[in-house]
């Protein structure tokens, strides 16, 4: 029986499916131009980096932070691929990764004006509020869900 069992499973296991990996042969390898990296006995640290594609990437850090957190700051650009170069400076530290670009959005200022169809909206809810209160409906009493269920006509 246990032969059997054996047999069934090598033969579901010669059967299922073999898979490979897609091979790309459009992929080309990009050297690498300069990589330039100093580390100090203290933890600080420079790096400098450029590849054939355009990407350059500048880091320095020390552990300063907290609790010897490493702070780290630098700069990075590469061109998109719509032409346009992109810059990215940025700060790591105690607030977090901090980037700043022309090119990342930017929340609008707050407080922001507010669409007058929101503010309809929150007069009619007022009104709604108000009438219900004239009616002497209490807010604070459990309101019922609606059945599932039509009654009769």
């Amino acid at each position: 029986m246990k032969c059997m069992i054996l047999a069934a499973l090598v033969a579901v296991a010669f059967a299922a499916p073999h898979y490979e990996a897609p091979h790309d042969d459009s992929s080309e390898e990009i050297p690498i131009l300069r990589d330039d990296r100093v580390h100090e006995e203290d933890g600080r640290y420079n790096l400098d980096v450029e590849t054939g594609n355009g990407i350059v990437l500048s880091q320095s850090g020390s552990p300063t932070g907290p609790k010897g957190a490493v702070v780290k700051a630098g700069e990075y650009s590469y061109t998109a691929p719509d032409g346009t170069p992109v810059l990215v400076k940025f700060v790591a530290d105690a607030n977090g990764y901090q980037p700043q670009s022309d090119l990342l959005p930017v929340a609008p200022a707050f407080p922001h004006p507010i669409p007058q169809f929101v503010l309809d909206q929150i007069a009619f809810a007022a009104k709604e509020d108000a009438a219900r209160a004239r009616a002497g409906y209490d807010s604070s009493e459990e309101v019922q869900a609606p059945t599932r269920y039509y009654g009769s006509p």
